[in-house]
C-alpha cells in the first residue's frame, strides 16, 4: 500500500518502524506536530516521529494546524495514497481531509472501543482500574474515536504496570495488529464494524491539576494515581512550599490514627492516608533529582512532616 503517517510521540515509533520493516508498504510523507521548546533550557526539540523519519530519509510535514489546511489537503491528495495511518498524532482531523484515500484514515486506537474514547485511555485505565485494556484499529470518522473498528487485541494491566510499560505493550500490538489489518484490507477480506456507542466511555486529555494528590482518599486510588499518571503530569503534592511528585510507590491498607499527609520518617518512608499509607519507592522535590526512598529519607530533618502544604 502506499501510505502516509500521521503521528507524534514515541508510542506511535513502532508503527512506523514496523510498517517500513514488513517491506511490503511505502510511507510516502510522514506528518507530525511541530518542533516544541523543552527541558530547562527551553530548546527547540523535534518529536520523536520526525527524529525517525529522518534517520529513514522520509519526507516530513509539520503543519501548525490541519483545519482548513487546504495546501495540506492537496499535499496528502497528491500522493494518490491507499490510506493514511494516523498513531496518537494528537489533533483531530478535519472531514475535508478524512477523503484523500482509497481506506480512509486508519487509526491505532490504545483501548478497546468503545471504551476509553479520548486523548489519554492508557492513563485512565490504570486510574479507573481496568484489569486489562487494549488496542483498537479503526476508521477515523468525524467524531472522536467514534469510527468503525477493523479489529481488537486485549492486553492485561498488571499491578505493576504504569501508564509507561503498558504503554510501551500496547504500541508494539497495536503495530502487529496494524500491519494483520493491512494485509486484510489489501486482499479485500475485512470490513470495519460500526461500535455499540452506548456502551461509549472517556479519557479526557490530562491536566496538571489531575495529579494533585488528596490525602484523604483510599490508598489503593492514591497508587493508581502514582501509577497512571508518569511521565506527566505525575502524581504530586505540597512540601515546605515546593512541589514533591512521587514517581513510584506501593500501599499498606492498615488501620491508623495520623493525620492523611503525614510523611512518618521510621526504617523507610510511609506517607497516611484514609486507610493505610503510601510506601514512596521513588520521590522527587522540586528542583532535585529524583531519589529513592531511603536516599531521600536521609536528607530529612524531622522524623514526621505535613505534606500537602
Amino acid at each position: 500500500m502506499r501510505l502516509a503517517f500521521m503521528g507524534t510521540p514515541g508510542f506511535a515509533l513502532p508503527t512506523l518502524h514496523a510498517l517500513i520493516a514488513s517491506g511490503e508498504h511505502t510511507v510516502e510523507l510522514v506528518v507530525t506536530q511541530p518542533d516544541k521548546q523543552k527541558g530547562r533550557g527551553m530548546k527547540m526539540l523535534p518529536p520523536p516521529v520526525k527524529e525517525a523519519a529522518e534517520v529513514y530519509g522520509l519526507p516530513v510535514k509539520q503543519p501548525e494546524h490541519l483545519k482548513h489546511n487546504a495546501e495540506m489537503v492537496q499535499t496528502l491528495s497528491r500522493l494518490d495514497l491507499d490510506a493514511v495511518i494516523v498513531v496518537a498524532y494528537g489533533r483531530i482531523i478535519p472531514a475535508e481531509m478524512l477523503a484523500v484515500a482509497r481506506h480512509g484514515f486508519i487509526n491505532v486506537h490504545a483501548s478497546v472501543l468503545p471504551v476509553l474514547r479520548g486523548a489519554a485511555p492508557i492513563n485512565w485505565a490504570i486510574l479507573s482500574g481496568y484489569p486489562a485494556t487494549g488496542v483498537s484499529i479503526m476508521q477515523l470518522d468525524e467524531g472522536l474515536d467514534t469510527g468503525p473498528v477493523y479489529l481488537t487485541a486485549s492486553c492485561p494491566i498488571t499491578e505493576d504496570d504504569d501508564a509507561v510499560t503498558l504503554s510501551e505493550r500496547l504500541a508494539r500490538l497495536g503495530a502487529e495488529k496494524l500491519l494483520e489489518v493491512l494485509a486484510l484490507i489489501a486482499a479485500d477480506d475485512i470490513r470495519p464494524e460500526p461500535q455499540e456507542h452506548a456502551r461509549a466511555t472517556y479519557a479526557p486529555l490530562l491536566k496538571k491539576e489531575d495529579g494533585l494528590i488528596d490525602w484523604t482518599k483510599d490508598a489503593l486510588t492514591i497508587e493508581r494515581m502514582v501509577r497512571g499518571l508518569v511521565p506527566w503530569p505525575c502524581a504530586f503534592t505540597g512540601m515546605g512550599g515546593k512541589v514533591l511528585r512521587i514517581w513510584k510507590a506501593s500501599y499498606r491498607l492498615q488501620q491508623h490514627d495520623c493525620k492523611p499527609g503525614t510523611l512518618i520518617k521510621d526504617h523507610g518512608l510511609r506517607i497516611a492516608c484514609h486507610d493505610g499509607f503510601i510506601i514512596p519507592a521513588l520521590l522527587q522535590l522540586e528542583g532535585k533529582q529524583v531519589l529513592d526512598m531511603h536516599a531521600f529519607a536521609n536528607g530529612l530533618r524531622a522524623n514526621k512532616i505535613m505534606l500537602g502544604e
